[in-house]
């Protein structure tokens, strides 16, 4: 008889061979006295006795060398709670650098230590907490393995950012020392926090990683490759022996506020409003969560950052409700750029918003979020209130599944609605399917399609209610190669997501080489690289092309310039207005363009980015200068003052476009500051004010002091003046703390 063979777990056990680090293992300890988390490690008895991991390599500046400065991490657990110490000498210790105490704020730039656990040891998810010198606490969920494709691994992500959520907070706690030794840090996670299988002792997946800023130098424990950073868990290596409690978990976090806002225009009024709402937690197993929110409310939240828009296509603002972050990961699926999402099949900002983009109040939801059964679930649903002359309620609701295999594969299946409540009310469906596959270390394919109802309104013809991705990816340490194709219908219109553009084919491509040049010139790294993606409509009219010949020269100084040329096409199927009274017609425009981009080093007080452009410009030509002045006075007050100016000459007209932002930020403490985003934009002639004064208790509670005022001056339709003022308290009930 013939044998069969059976290849799918053939290359299953195949992928988890190339992928398991077996060379970095270390156990657990057992706690033996109960640390107080102060940030004392040395001589401190909790610690002593227990060994420590001292083994670090670099990545930056000489990778594969061994650290230059001694680092001891230690790791233990109790009943309730996994305890790491890291304890960083530094020769020079009065170099320490402390960049910011904010929480989340980046570590790239600043003396740090972070972590990674991947609780379930699938290299699919995982957890990052970490600090600075400073005592911050910075935590972040990995989904996706940690890949990426980013150029420079240096870049901080913000929203879900695909495989990277920053904006994910949970409840652990972080104390750190400096002292003539260097600096240390004493880490409590409590065991609720993390999510796991039921076994009682497990092994996880670990990695550390810790930045000397003043060295410009980036280490690890299990080594990483130069092209990825520590979200890359198929790199990390494993700890053993860690025994889990049954994982319960209940916490309500009730919230009150009250605000007052004064609106100044051509009928002049006040109001005040009071309010109140919650929302809970439950563990219905160690690795499925469900959340619930009542009335839920989002004052604390920082405003949008303002952009200027010279295209014609929609402008994307991320996601920054915390409510709607945590295991955002799952639910993403679509097609992600350079410069953000062409295609988005669950955009959670559509839930609370009205057709002419009116904030709706959210009467509440829940959400399930985890594994079970061998499969990552996520399921979600979100009821709107009614408004006046706009809507009778809106439900939005999410379904997701995905089972995730060995080696950063994976496939799954997503399905979203939207239904318009009252007599009038209709019903919008989405349907996808996606997948990855990783073949060795380097190469991963990916693909996903959708389909959409058809939108009654528009169109009775049900074609073209469709799009598909499929893309091939190689990424090693000095090349890397990505080709995609996208087709998406002109009548695709998922309502619960994000679309740029519709109805066109695109094709992307890029190579890029990283080269380590040995002690020549002061460069880290050159990196050469092209970039071409295009649009064509389905008609085969080109409606927009870029080819991106660029260089990153970075230096081991912590300078960095990026010397490029485009050349650009541009098809305009309609005339549009640019900019008031200047028109673009329809037609062919090709151009090429400098693109310069250059940075100080950033770990010093006072830094500066600038990028410039300077070319055509559909017939035209424009100057572009985008401008980053950074200044940090100590530890506690950084600010950042952000010029987007542009100064365009078309045949039909000259405009000049000019975006102030002003980000200050003063810290008391990692848990109390102040911070204030002030915008200005010239087109609206309008400027605006986000002041808030934030103390915070736990993750994502305690109190929030928030000012808003908008000014307009260009008197269209007419002048006017709006203020707000909210204070909002909410604090964290821990059923099983």
């Amino acid at each position: 008889m013939r044998s069969q063979i059976q290849w799918p777990g053939v290359f299953i056990i195949l992928s988890w061979c190339f992928a398991y680090n077996s060379d970095y293992i270390t156990r657990a300890g057992i706690v033996k006295i109960e640390p107080v988390i102060d940030g004392h490690i040395i001589n401190d008895p909790a610690w002593e006795s227990l060994p420590g991991i001292t083994a670090f390599t670099q990545k930056s500046p000489d990778e594969g060398e061994a650290v230059t400065e001694q680092t001891i991490v230690k790791v233990m657990f109790s009943a309730d709670i996994l305890y790491i110490a890291a304890i960083c000498y530094d020769s020079n210790p009065e170099k320490i650098v402390i960049t910011d105490k904010r929480r989340d704020a980046p570590l790239n730039n600043t003396d740090s230590f972070m972590f990674i656990l991947d609780t379930f040891q699938d290299q699919q998810n995982g957890y990052v907490f970490g600090t600075n010198a400073g005592g911050i606490e910075y935590d972040a969920q990995v989904s996706k393995g940690g890949e990426g494709m980013s150029i420079s691994t240096r870049r901080q992500s913000v929203g879900t950012g695909d495989a990277f959520n920053i904006n994910w907070d949970a409840v652990w706690e972080v104390k750190t020392n400096i002292g003539d030794y260097g600096w240390s840090a004493e880490f409590a996670i409590p065991f609720n926090t993390l999510r796991y299988s039921a076994e009682n002792e497990q092994e996880w997946g670990i990695n550390f990683q810790r930045v000397i800023a003043h060295k410009q130098e980036q280490v690890f424990w299990a080594p990483i490759p130069r092209q990825y950073s520590l979200n890359r868990l198929m790199n990390a290596g494993t700890i053993t022996g860690i025994k889990v409690p049954n994982n319960r978990t209940f916490k309500v976090m009730p919230y009150g506020l009250g605000s007052k806002n004064n609106v100044v225009s051509e009928t002049d009024y006040s109001s005040t409003a009071s309010d109140f709402g919650l929302d809970a937690k439950f563990g219905v197993t160690s690795s499925l969560t469900l959340d619930l929110t009542y009335n839920t409310d989002f004052a604390q939240v920082e405003a949008d950052e303002q952009q200027i828009n010279l295209d014609r296509f929609s402008l994307f603002f991320p996601e920054k409700r915390g409510f709607f972050l945590e295991n955002a990961g799952l639910f993403s699926v679509g097609e992600n750029t350079f410069s953000g999402p062409d295609i988005e099949m669950f955009f959670s900002r559509r839930i609370g918003i009205g057709p002419d983009g009116e904030p709706l109040p959210i009467l509440g939801g829940g959400r399930l979020t985890g594994t079970a059964g061998g499969f990552r679930i996520g399921a979600l649903t979100m009821q709107t209130k009614a408004v006046n002359n706009v809507t009778d309620g809106d439900n939005y609701s999410v379904f997701r599944i995905k089972k995730e295999l060995p080696n950063r594969t994976a496939y799954g299946i997503m399905m979203t609605n939207k239904t318009r409540l009252g007599t009038d009310g209709n019903s919008n469906n989405s349907y996808s399917i996606d997948g990855t596959l990783g073949i060795g270390e380097t190469i991963q394919l990916i693909g996903f399609a959708a389909k959409s109802d058809l939108d009654q309104e528009i169109q009775d013809d049900d074609t073209g209610t469709y799009a598909y991705l499929l893309e091939a990816n190689r990424n090693t340490k000095t090349l890397t190669t990505q080709l995609r194709y996208t087709e998406v219908g002109e009548n695709f219109n998922p309502e619960l997501g994000y679309i740029k553009r519709q109805g066109y084919r695109k094709v992307l491509f890029r190579i890029l080489n990283r080269t380590r040049p040995k002690d020549r010139f002061g460069l880290l790294e050159i990196r050469p690289h092209i970039t071409y993606w295009g649009y064509w409509k389905l008609n085969g009219f080109l409606e927009t092309a870029r080819l991106h010949v660029d260089n990153h020269w970075e230096f081991r100084n912590g300078y960095r310039i990026d010397t490029a040329i485009n050349f650009l096409n541009e098809g305009v199927a309609d005339t549009f207005e640019i900019a008031n009274g200047v028109i673009i017609p329809k037609g062919h425009y090709d151009h090429k363009e400098i693109h310069i981009r250059t940075n100080t080093n950033l770990t010093k007080p006072f830094n500066i980015i600038m990028v410039n452009k300077i070319g055509g410009f559909f017939g035209g030509n424009r100057q572009n200068a985008d401008v980053t002045v950074g200044y940090r006075f100590g530890d506690r007050f950084t600010s950042a003052i952000i010029s987007k100016y542009n100064d365009v000459r078309l045949p039909n007209g000259n405009f000049i476009t000019h975006l102030i932002k002003a980000r200050l930020t003063y810290t008391f403490s990692p848990k109390l500051y102040i911070q204030s985003l002030i915008q200005y934009n010239n087109q609206s002639d309008e400027w605006s004010m986000n002041w808030r004064f934030i103390w915070q208790q736990s993750a994502a509670t305690g109190l929030y002091l928030v000012y808003n005022q908008t000014q307009d001056y260009d008197g269209i339709p007419i002048d006017y003046k709006t203020t707000s003022i909210v204070l909002k308290y909410s604090y964290l009930f821990d059923a099983f703390k």
